[in-house]
C-alpha cells in the first residue's frame, strides 16, 4: 500500500495544478490580470496554500497559464517570416495573431501589459515585435506595405482587436477575421480591395 501513496499524491498534485491553470486562464480572460490569487484558488476549488505551493507568485502563474499561446504566437511569426513573399507573410501574421488574441483576451492583456516580472511574456513580445519589424521592412522594400507603417501600428491593431466583444468565442473570432481584413487593406501600399471575410453580428 505504501508504495502507491507517493504516486497518488503526485496525481492529486497534478490535478490541482491543472485546475489552478484552468481557473486562472478563465478568470484572466474574463477579468484581466488583476484578479486576486485567492479568487483563482476559490474557482479552482483548492486552498490558497495549495495554489502558492504550485505558483509562488502571480508572475509565475501568468507565465505558465499563457505558455501555449506564447508558443503559438512564436510559431505564427516564424511561419510568416519564412514565407519568401514578405507581404503574404505579414498578412498571415496579422490574421493569425488577431485570431489567437480574439480567442483569449487574457493573453492579449498579458502580451500588451508591462506586468512586472513575467519575463517569459516580455521575451515573447520582444521576439514578436523584432521579427515583425524585419518582415515589415521587407514588405516595404517589395513595394507592398505602405511606407509610413510603423511597429506601433501593430500594437494599435492588437489593442483594437482586444475591444471586440461578442456573445460567443466563434462570433468574436469571426469579427476579428473581418477586422484583420480591413487592417490589411489599410496597410497595403496600393489597396486592391479584395473581398473581406464575412461580417459577424455583434
Amino acid at each position: 500500500m505504501t508504495e502507491h501513496v507517493p504516486h497518488i499524491l503526485r496525481s492529486d498534485a497534478q490535478d490541482n495544478r491543472e485546475r489552478i491553470l484552468d481557473a486562472a486562464r478563465a478568470l484572466f480572460s474574463a477579468d484581466g490580470l488583476d484578479v486576486p490569487m485567492r479568487e483563482i484558488a476559490r474557482r479552482a476549488e483548492v486552498g490558497p496554500a495549495t495554489l502558492y505551493r504550485h505558483f509562488p507568485t502571480k508572475e509565475t502563474l501568468v507565465a505558465e497559464a499563457f505558455a501555449d499561446q506564447l508558443n503559438a504566437c512564436r510559431a505564427i511569426v516564424d511561419e510568416g517570416c519564412a514565407d519568401p513573399d514578405p507581404w503574404r507573410g505579414l498578412r498571415l501574421v496579422i490574421e493569425r495573431i488577431c485570431e489567437l488574441h480574439a480567442r483569449d483576451r487574457g493573453f492579449t492583456e498579458a502580451f500588451l501589459s508591462a506586468f512586472p516580472g513575467v519575463t517569459d511574456v516580455a521575451a515573447g513580445r520582444e521576439y514578436t515585435v523584432r521579427a515583425v519589424a524585419g518582415l515589415a521592412q521587407r514588405a516595404k522594400e517589395a513595394g507592398h506595405l505602405r511606407s509610413d507603417f510603423v511597429l506601433d501600428d501593430l500594437i494599435l491593431v492588437l489593442m483594437a482587436n482586444k475591444g471586440i466583444r461578442a456573445a460567443s468565442t466563434d462570433t468574436q473570432v469571426m469579427a476579428s477575421r473581418r477586422f484583420a481584413g480591413l487592417v490589411i487593406q489599410a496597410f497595403e501600399a496600393c489597396p486592391r480591395h479584395t473581398p473581406l471575410p464575412p461580417a459577424a453580428r455583434l
